[in-house]
């Protein structure tokens, strides 16, 4: 069979970079009007790829220090890496959060206070922070891959499943996917009205996964403002170019570019069995093809995939995985596709069953810039006002990877 052959889409995302991080930082820290805790200060930290999350991390720790407090940095991060302290740790330094770079300690443990009820369990929250004079809550706000709702991704999760490490979080996960929105509201003002939070900062990344805009929230309106975060988001968010594909393959799924390895907003498909799903893009077939290091063996959402190659299989780490679904109970998203060999082998299966339409080629579901497509779509897409298609035919990188190297 001979080489499939696709072309290259340019598309025009939202670019909207900060040109001083660090400086925008120390401005919205100064705009808060609360008292700033004189004692210690815990500094959430994720396992996501958030651009400059060292950066702002380490500055939000000097405008502390400056403010009399004394910052410490937790991993707050659910089940994540084995759920273990010492993998969530590892974790964060290979972000760049280690404790020479920020001069701030790491404190790391899955040891949890709990600071009371909802209707599906305990909310917990770490030790650490809850023996704190007051919690930094850090991370960027977007949107989620099981549920919609007013807030998703962002402050108030990382309060409620971020500090709460495995406990809290299977508290939320054992919610209904439609009832999320609504336990995530009840255990964030349980959380806010425990008086352990100080403050938020807030990210916002553009179209092409830059630090766009940074906003300190006192914990008293981090609920009430997170929602007018997420519809901003919305705005920046980058998607596929058509809604309806036959198969769409992604280089590289991991936890670097969605929690769910994929994210599902991109997709258009949450694979949580029984709960409700998106309309939309259609795609008929996924594939992946590698698993990207820095997820460290964590593979959640491989099973939202039809095929994946050998190599990602053989870099699935079972273990961490299995306690990240698990933890989640949507067990769908930690089932192994069909794998075939290599690229070559997995495009060429499916080629002789799918066909040579309507495909499509992404390096991943976080960067959309630059991506590729089968000649049969090139005028359909040509007509999005985002896009531009070279019309120079190339090999794909299933057989060779030459395109490997443009992403």
């Amino acid at each position: 069979m001979a080489p499939q052959l696709l072309q290259r889409v340019t598309q025009k995302l939202a670019s909207e970079p900060l040109r001083d991080v660090a400086a925008e930082v120390r401005r919205q820290l100064d705009s808060l009007t609360i008292p700033v805790p004189q004692g210690e200060v815990a500094i959430t930290a994720g396992s996501r790829g958030i651009d400059n999350i060292a950066l702002v991390t380490k500055t939000a720790g000097e405008w502390l220090r400056e403010h009399g407090a004394k910052p410490f940095i937790i991993p707050a991060m659910g089940s994540h890496n084995g759920a273990t302290a010492e993998g969530q740790r590892a974790m964060v330094e290979s972000l760049g959060i280690t404790e020479a770079a920020m001069g701030m300690p790491i404190r790391s443990s899955m040891e949890c206070v709990k600071v009371g009820e909802v209707a599906t369990g305990d909310v917990w929250m770490d030790k650490f922070a809850y023996e704190s004079a007051g919690v930094l809550v850090l991370n960027r706000v977007k949107l989620h891959t099981c549920f919609s709702g007013p807030v998703q991704s962002g402050i108030t999760k990382m309060m409620v499943v971020g500090m709460g490490k495995i406990r809290s979080a299977q508290t939320f996960h054992t919610t209904p996917s439609e009832q999320m929105k609504h336990m995530l509201l009840e255990m964030g003002q349980l959380l806010v009205d425990s008086g352990k939070v100080w403050a938020g900062l807030a990210l916002l990344e553009d179209g092409f996964d830059k630090t766009a805009e940074i906003h300190a929230l006192p914990a008293s309106e981090i609920l009430s403002r997170e929602s007018a975060l997420l519809t901003r988001h919305r705005e920046l968010f980058p998607r596929l170019p058509v809604e309806d594909l036959n198969v769409l393959i992604v280089r590289t799924i991991g936890k670097t570019y969605s929690g769910t390895g994929m994210d599902t907003n991109v997709i258009g498909f949450r694979g949580v069995r029984g709960g409700e799903d998106l309309s939309s893009p259609r795609i008929k077939i996924i594939a992946a093809l590698e698993l990207a290091a820095a997820s460290q063996g964590n593979a959640i959402g491989v099973g939202l995939a039809d095929f994946i190659t050998r190599r990602l299989r053989d870099n699935i780490d079972e273990h961490k995985t299995f306690i990240n679904v698990y933890t989640t109970g949507d067990m769908e998203r930690a089932k192994i596709p069909a794998t075939l060999a290599d690229d070559a082998a997995l495009v060429e299966k499916i080629r002789e069953r799918y066909g040579d339409e309507r495909w499509m080629y992404i390096p991943n579901t976080l960067h959309l810039g630059t991506l590729y497509i089968s000649p049969d779509l090139a005028g359909e897409v040509a007509a999005n006002p985002r896009c531009t298609v070279d019309l120079q035919q190339l090999e794909t990188p299933f057989d060779n990877r030459q395109l490997a190297l443009e992403f």
